[in-house]
Formats: C-alpha cells, sequence, structure tokens
C-alpha cells in the first residue's frame, strides 16, 4: 500500500511536526463509549498468556469464541482473541473500508462537500492520503479495558481510516467527515496540533468535528450508542467526545483539565460552523 502522500500545510506550518495521526475517536472497551487515560497511564500492549486470560491461539476458533461469551475468558483475553481475529481478516476489512471511501467520495454530499473546501484552500484528499488500515486496540493499565479509535488526521501524512473498527458506510461516513474537519481547520488556520502553547486549538477542532461530522445527531446517539435524553443531547455528545479527543493529548493532565479547556472555548467554537452554513447531520 502506498505511503499518504501529504497535505499542503498552512504558512508558517511546518507539516512534518506530526509523525502520526492524531486520534479523534477513541473509546474503551466498546466503541463509541468511555474515556481516555491520560498521559501518566497511557495505553499499553499487553502479549497473552493463555494462562492467565483464558485465551489460547493454538485452539480452535469456536472454542476461543464460547470460552469468550460463557465468561470463562477475561478481558484481557477477549482483547487478544479480537486482535488475532482483525489481524486474520485485514486484507478484507481493508477492502471493504477501500470501497465505502470511495463511494462517500463519490456520493455522499457531505464528504464531497468537504472534499471541495479543502481544494479551495489548496489541499488535495484521494486514495493516495485517504488510507484504510488495521488499528490495533491497547490495553489500559490494570485491565480497565481496550482504548480504540475509528480514525485519524495528521498533517504528514493525511486520513487513518481504521479498516478493523468500520461497522457499515454509515459509520465509515461519519469517521471520515470527522477527520475532513480537521483538514480544513488545519488548511484555513494554523492549528496547535501538539498543544505547544495551550490545548484550544485542539479543543476548538474536535468540538467542531463532532458537530459537523453527523455522528452526535439522534438516531446516532440513542439507536448506537444508548444514549437518549430529551434536552441537550446533541449537546452533551459534541462535550463528552472533545473532551475524551483532548485527554488523549500529551499535553493534557488528566479530565478535569479536558473539561476545562472545552469550556473555555465552547461558546465560540460550538457556534462556528464554517464551512457549512449550520450543522446540517
Amino acid at each position: 500500500m502506498a505511503s499518504p502522500s501529504p497535505l499542503p500545510s498552512l504558512p508558517g506550518t511546518a507539516a512534518s511536526t506530526i509523525a502520526t495521526p492524531t486520534p479523534t475517536s477513541t473509546s474503551p472497551p466498546a466503541p463509541d463509549s468511555g474515556s481516555v487515560p491520560k498521559q501518566q497511564k497511557l495505553p499499553r500492549f499487553v502479549s497473552n498468556d493463555p494462562a492467565r486470560t483464558g485465551y489460547d491461539p493454538s485452539t480452535n476458533w469456536w472454542m476461543n469464541y464460547f470460552r469468550s461469551v460463557t465468561g470463562t475468558m477475561t478481558t484481557e483475553g477477549s482483547y487478544h482473541f479480537r486482535e488475532d481475529t482483525y489481524r486474520k481478516n485485514e486484507e478484507k476489512d481493508c477492502r471493504r473500508c477501500e470501497k465505502y471511501r470511495d463511494w462517500l467520495f463519490a456520493h455522499s454530499p457531505t464528504v464531497r462537500f468537504l472534499r471541495d473546501k479543502i481544494t479551495a484552500l489548496g489541499g488535495t484528499l484521494d486514495e493516495t492520503n485517504v488510507v484504510c488500515q488495521r488499528c490495533p486496540g491497547r490495553v489500559l493499565e490494570g485491565g480497565a479495558g481496550v482504548a480504540r479509535q475509528s480514525g485519524g488526521f495528521s498533517p504528514a501524512h493525511g486520513i487513518l481510516l481504521c479498516a478493523n473498527e468500520v461497522r457499515d458506510r454509515g459509520h465509515l461516513e461519519d469517521t471520515l467527515a470527522h477527520e475532513m474537519v480537521h483538514a480544513w481547520d488545519h488548511l484555513r488556520w494554523q492549528v496547535d496540533w501538539f498543544a505547544q502553547k495551550d490545548l484550544k486549538h485542539s479543543a476548538c477542532t474536535e468540538i467542531r468535528a463532532s458537530m459537523l461530522s453527523g455522528e452526535c445527531r439522534w438516531t446516532r446517539e440513542a439507536l448506537v450508542r444508548g444514549n437518549w435524553r430529551l434536552t441537550q443531547q446533541f449537546q452533551n455528545c459534541v462535550r463528552t467526545r472533545a473532551i475524551q479527543s483532548v485527554m488523549a493529548r500529551p499535553a493534557c493532565k488528566d479530565d478535569v483539565h479536558a473539561t476545562k479547556v472545552v469550556n473555555e472555548v465552547w461558546e465560540s467554537c460550538f457556534s462556528d460552523t464554517r464551512p457549512f452554513d449550520e450543522v446540517y447531520r
């Protein structure tokens, strides 16, 4: 698979300052829920020990599946079982992801609109820098769960779509739109992605990406994630997801720090729907 080409950077911004995509949809242990650990407790990879976890890769798949659903396999064991399954299905998952991606670039009004707006700012998004790959999960300290991500954006590489986390084409559309908002923000403003000055840039672009991508619309929240309430559901979803993403930044101390920064920029960033006229999804 060809290496992603860099997006054109803003004047005065070095596109190589970020080496890997910034995770923007991270959630332990199930997709779209939970929190991201702070820097002092970064997720870590853990080798499987069948005696400890109950997952034995040398046995038949159906036996491990039975152990997983009957609770005789630990949470960590289920993680290793799932990761091994993802590795085996990586080629198929990437083909499906690329098929969805190409369809969205051809037919999705949101994706096509954002691509045109990015092109107008001198950027290019296509199959060379919107790449489908398998994204490994990471075990949280103390066995609290697994941190996962649906995608990420890097000025140096483009957009990463996590093929093994794609549920359906609608889910990929939300993820792609989220990362494209980050790409537009990168080209439109000099975003401080590494929070070298403060975290306000990160908080603002995360608020905008969750607000404009459609991932917080009522049907997605209520029917997929089981989160619903009579008032402020959309705002709460945007705020929660922005806080989770800010917590993943190395400069963020903890959830209190992330919440404080998001609250400081909330009013101005939540009301900024550019490049859209309003929130459509």
